[in-house]
């Protein structure tokens, strides 16, 4: 379920389009040969090694997707490069929802950008995406490999935004919730709130009746990720809500994320995808170690915790990268 959709946080103010994928992505057959699955990311670099390229360092044209979060991870992976004595250009940051980013990668209007590896492999193949992080990165890296004469797949984060069933703290203790397993018994005694293409969704409805039992069919239809089923936990008109687990929200309302324990939902970890032309005019070694670095020390809790500063302290994203980059470089 993890494609683009507009999350709305704060009174009046929509700020993050989610990666969370309730909408549908364009299906395409993937070619090329897969990668290599690392052990801690997913180190899945393709073609031959080339002699280190001599010379200055080239400008790195990075790109996101037009949500606040994406827009943020690909500042924070460029002021690390800058860091290192590359120069970046912003001018594709916050570019549009997947399938004008993807286009634009692939036809090299950038050379760089921040995915969420599930909902990327997704808008090629939904029917390859799965909760393993290792295998979905492997299998976009198969698909990538043959667009746009070559994109690597970079390790990936910790850090994943990702479909999440949430309960407010009282409705945890009132019906000893923790994961997605403790709903079956008390499903007639509360109402969920789902996203509006739920009963179509193969990852929602359906996912959810075959591992949990859990029927779905009568759940408020609602924008997901969004103010309106943030309004419904509150309000208690919903007690199961269906928002991404990077939604600030959850931290300012000391919410209950319930364990996916049947793991029904794609893992959307977080991997920067750099075209191969790019590639080859850097010290690849020291240019995957900048990038991967940031990669490695990027968790789900730190990225709600940023989006928090975004959303609710009302912080620009490039000071928050560049807190997060002193806290945690050099790379």
């Amino acid at each position: 379920m993890r494609l683009p959709r507009m999350l709305a946080l704060g009174a009046s103010m929509l700020v993050l389009l989610s990666a969370c994928s309730t909408g549908g992505g364009n299906s395409q057959s993937p070619s090329g040969s897969t990668g290599t699955p690392g052990a801690t990311g997913t180190a899945v670099a393709t073609g031959t090694a080339v002699a280190t390229p001599s010379g200055p360092k080239p400008t790195i044209r990075i790109g996101s997707d037009g949500f606040s979060e994406s827009k943020l991870m690909a500042e924070i992976y460029g002021q690390a490069l800058e860091a290192n004595g590359y120069k970046v250009d912003r001018t594709s940051f916050g570019l549009g929802a997947r399938k004008v980013t993807a286009v634009a990668l692939e036809s090299g209007t950038f050379d760089l950008k921040p995915e969420y590896i599930g909902s990327g492999l997704g808008y090629y193949d939904k029917t390859k995406t799965t909760s393993d992080p290792a295998a979905n990165a492997a299998a976009l890296q198969t698909i990538l490999t043959g667009k746009g004469g070559g994109i690597t797949v970079l390790d990936y984060s910790p850090a994943a935004d990702e479909n999440a069933f949430v309960v407010t703290q009282a409705t945890a203790t009132k019906y000893n919730l923790a994961k997605m397993s403790d709903l079956a018994a008390v499903q007639t005694q509360i109402k969920f709130g789902v996203a509006t293409d739920c009963a179509t969704n193969p990852v929602c409805a359906a996912a959810i009746k075959t591992a949990y039992g859990v029927d779905l069919s009568t759940a408020l239809p609602l924008s997901a990720c969004d103010q309106p089923m943030v309004d419904a936990l509150t309000a208690g008109t919903i007690q199961v809500g269906e928002l991404c687990s990077t939604q600030p929200d959850i931290l300012k309302n000391g919410w209950v994320v319930l364990t996916d324990d049947k793991h029904t939902q794609p893992a959307d970890n977080i991997a920067p995808l750099v075209r191969d032309d790019l590639l080859a005019k850097v010290d690849k070694t020291s240019f995957d170690k900048i990038l991967n670095g940031v990669s490695a020390k990027m968790t789900t809790a730190t990225l709600l915790q940023l989006n928090s500063e975004f959303v609710f302290d009302k912080k620009d994203i490039a000071a928050i990268a560049k807190e997060w980059i002193t806290a945690n470089g050099p790379f």
